[in-house]
């Protein structure tokens, strides 16, 4: 999006650096063109929160004890999000990034599932890496944002496309005269 710059990345691996989904999160509150984009951006701003939360507790252990809960909760959370962009309005179900993102939703669903279930019940560690969860996480994250970048950029091609046909500039009666009048004509 213009004037919003890429988040840093680590040289080496060009996986994003610590931090980012706090710059994440402030770039979701920076792109919002309507309502739905709003809602849209809080609520990936909210699992970029849980995601951010269980990299952290990845980083120092893999206690099945205090992971899974974490695990569970996001699925809560990526569930209602998942029911949210299903619910969205045809502007953003016509863009081609959207059944990118709701693949990238139920892939992430899906893998977390797995994590829970590897090594079974009575295991102590989660077979699941920082990395790992990390890698998938972001680019899911970023599905997102380019489903949110190109919905934005359309709207605003509309209202440009709407300002150009002068139609935007007249009142309301006078478009409705200008439409009964047209009418008349193909009558």
């Amino acid at each position: 999006m213009p004037g919003h710059s890429r988040p840093a990345s680590q040289p080496s691996t060009q996986r994003p650096t610590n931090g980012d989904f706090g710059q994440l999160s402030n770039f979701l509150r920076a792109s919002v063109a309507d309502e739905e984009s709003r809602r849209v951006s809080e609520s990936m701003s909210d699992l970029a929160t849980h995601v951010e939360a269980i990299i952290l507790s990845l980083r120092h252990g893999k206690v099945r004890t205090i992971i899974a809960p974490m695990l569970v909760d996001l699925l809560t959370v990526l569930r209602a999000h998942r029911h949210m962009v299903v619910g969205l309005g045809l502007p953003w179900r016509g863009l081609y990034e959207y059944a990118g993102y709701l693949q990238a939703l139920n892939h992430l669903r899906v893998l977390i599932g797995q994590w829970l279930l590897e090594g079974g019940p009575r295991s102590t560690e989660l077979l699941l890496n920082a990395e790992d969860f990390e890698l998938v996480a972001w680019r899911t994250l970023a599905e997102g944002m380019l489903l949110i970048d190109v919905y934005e950029q359309s709207v605003q091609r509309d209202q440009q496309e709407q300002a150009e046909s002068g139609l935007a500039a007249l009142s309301e009666p006078q478009v409705e005269r200008a439409i009964q009048w047209w009418k008349k004509l193909r009558l």
